[in-house]
């Protein structure tokens, strides 16, 4: 080897190991917060597979045209390495979020978990019948190949075929402080106290957090970090071509946007999501981290932050009974971070971190899929899902769930389908 080469190798070899030797070392941190900032109008239509439904009170409200403003909501969660024989933490909020002076965060109880719960499939729910049509992309058509249909009855003998079909967006769920991460965990809202933020209410200003497990936290949100502004369809109507034309504000501090519809009969579940990619329209993100938002909006599976725009297809209209559905667009708004102390300069110093603070952002909002709200006659509102009903139906023996039984009832992310 010629002498100046290998200089260069010994050269090269040594800055590595200087390197690796100055790398700091980090520990902690010993609690971690997450605050979660959602801006709601009209109403939410909830992730499927997610057990929940739509809120009945305010479809009625918006199908009457009393939408009103737009809705704040704030989920803390504090964990922390730390314990205590009874564990206690309250968040003291800037006074103009107007939700009182003291958010007590609880540790909530644990207990088994019940049958039925989410994950576990009804006995009458063993052998579902029915379909789901899954279409994807917005246009005035639905690309070729769509929809990809899905036989509820074939899931339970040959469930791998379905499970590429069936899949829903490629993301990295967000991992948020909780019962089985931490030590010790606290809640709001909670059993205790679920107080409301008002539509003017507002997370700008000094915000701590002190509790009897938790090192005390101290952070500042400015104009930047505050709630998502309301997001609105200022456009949902029919187009010439059949389908529907979605159109809305855009969001200051809104990275990304997706629209999803959903709409079920008796034997039929229609999907469809604005992703240029296939993705069945459940599971879909509460809140994604930035670095997700970005490869997302790379990929196309988000539309960018400068799009306003969307076409619903023809054919996802046509397939829906009676033509109608439930259609929800989101706003992600990345998120906010804080971590105390600060990284000390010298990478020879260790850090140690006490606490660590993320603040995340959505803003979304929801109504009938090509129909302003205050247009929609009051007397279809027992024909879609979540709206209350004036009579109890006579008893009945079990039966299979239609395909509009699984979309009202949110079980789908208890059917045995393996994730890809």
């Amino acid at each position: 080897m010629r002498p100046g080469l290998k200089l260069a190798l010994v050269a090269g070899v040594a800055a590595i190991a200087s390197t690796a030797t100055a790398q700091q070392k980090v520990t902690g941190p010993v609690a971690v917060y997450w605050m979660s900032a959602q801006t709601q109008t009209g109403f939410g239509m909830p992730a499927m597979g997610g057990g929940g439904q739509p809120d009945a009170g305010a479809m009625m409200r918006m199908m009457m045209g009393g939408g009103g403003g737009a809705n704040k909501s704030l989920t803390l969660q504090l964990g922390s390495s730390q314990t205590a024989a009874a564990p206690q933490a309250e968040h003291l909020p800037p006074s103009v979020l107007q939700a009182g002076p003291s958010l007590p965060l609880l540790t909530p109880k644990t207990a088994p978990t019940p049958v039925g719960e989410p994950g576990q499939i009804p006995r009458e729910y063993q052998k579902p019948r029915g379909k789901m049509l899954i279409f994807w992309g917005c246009g005035e058509r639905a690309r070729p190949g769509q929809p990809v249909v899905i036989d509820f009855a074939q899931l339970a003998s040959n469930p791998a075929a379905a499970a590429n079909a069936f899949r829903g967006i490629d993301f990295r769920p967000m991992q948020p402080p909780a019962p089985g991460r931490n030590r010790t965990y606290g809640e709001w809202p909670n059993e205790r106290t679920r107080t409301a933020v008002p539509s003017n209410g507002s997370l700008v200003g000094p915000h701590t957090i002190q509790g009897n497990y938790s090192p005390e936290i101290s952070f500042m949100l400015n104009a930047e970090q505050d709630f998502l502004g309301p997001l609105n369809l200022n456009t949902n109507a029919r187009n010439a071509a059949g389908g529907v034309d979605l159109g809305w504000n855009l969001v200051g501090n809104a990275q990304a946007y997706l629209a999803t519809a959903v709409g079920g009969g008796r034997d039929t579940v229609v999907m469809w999501t604005s992703s240029e990619t296939q993705a069945a329209g459940f599971q879909m993100p509460d809140y994604l981290s930035g670095g997700e938002i970005t490869r997302l909006v790379a990929n196309k599976t988000l539309m960018g932050p400068a799009t306003r725009t969307c076409k619903v297809p023809k054919e996802v209209l046509d397939a829906m009974p009676e033509g109608a559905g439930l259609v929800q667009l989101v706003a992600y708004g990345g998120e906010a971070n804080f971590v105390h102390p600060p990284r000390p300069a010298d990478p020879k110093v260790t850090w140690n971190q006490q606490w660590a603070v993320k603040v995340r952002y959505r803003s979304a909002t929801g109504g009938m899929l090509g129909m302003a709200m205050p247009q929609m006659p009051g007397g279809r509102a027992a024909n879609y899902p979540g709206a209350p009903s004036g009579q109890q139906p006579p008893a009945q023996p079990p039966k299979p769930p239609s395909a509009g039984d699984i979309l009202r009832k949110g079980i789908l992310g208890g059917l045995p389908i393996p994730r890809p």
